[in-house]
């Protein structure tokens, strides 16, 4: 597992949130928990996590939700999600789930692997919310089945 259940739901919830601003709507706690398939007890933890990270904006209210501001969507990266959520990426983890694995010891996958996680890094550090969010609208894409 590379990233933890919460963080792959924080990664959907801010795409699915993000989609929302950008028809200038904000999301409910209960759409967002429906969207990502998650209870919304553990849904309002996530977003939780995501407010104190600056990643998602939760307005109070009748007319209230989540939003994030649209000039901020192409600034915000996964990296950033994940960081909010898991506390970042780690790239140091064997992908057998050995204790020590590196060039000096490697794991029997350890050279394949590591350019995956290399890729994963970089895919992580370049692919903002704005992009996510655009492909989601023009249906390229999709957040569930």
């Amino acid at each position: 597992m590379i990233f933890s259940k919460a963080c792959e739901y924080g990664i959907r919830a801010s795409a699915y949130i993000a989609l929302r601003s950008l028809d200038k709507k904000r999301a409910s706690l209960k759409d967002i928990s429906l969207e990502v398939g998650s209870p919304e007890a553990y849904t309002a933890k996530i977003l939780q996590m995501l407010v104190r990270g600056g990643i998602i904006k939760s307005i109070k209210g009748a007319a209230g939700g989540f939003e994030i501001e649209s000039k901020k969507m192409d600034r915000i990266k996964i990296e950033d999600i994940v960081l909010a959520i898991d506390g970042g990426f780690n790239d140091k983890i064997c992908v057998l789930g050995l204790k020590e694995c590196s060039q000096k010891h490697p794991c029997p996958v350890h050279h394949k692997y590591k350019h995956i996680k290399s890729d994963l890094k970089a895919m992580l550090q370049n692919t903002s919310l704005q992009e996510m969010s655009t492909g989601l609208k023009e249906g390229h894409t999709c957040l569930n089945f």
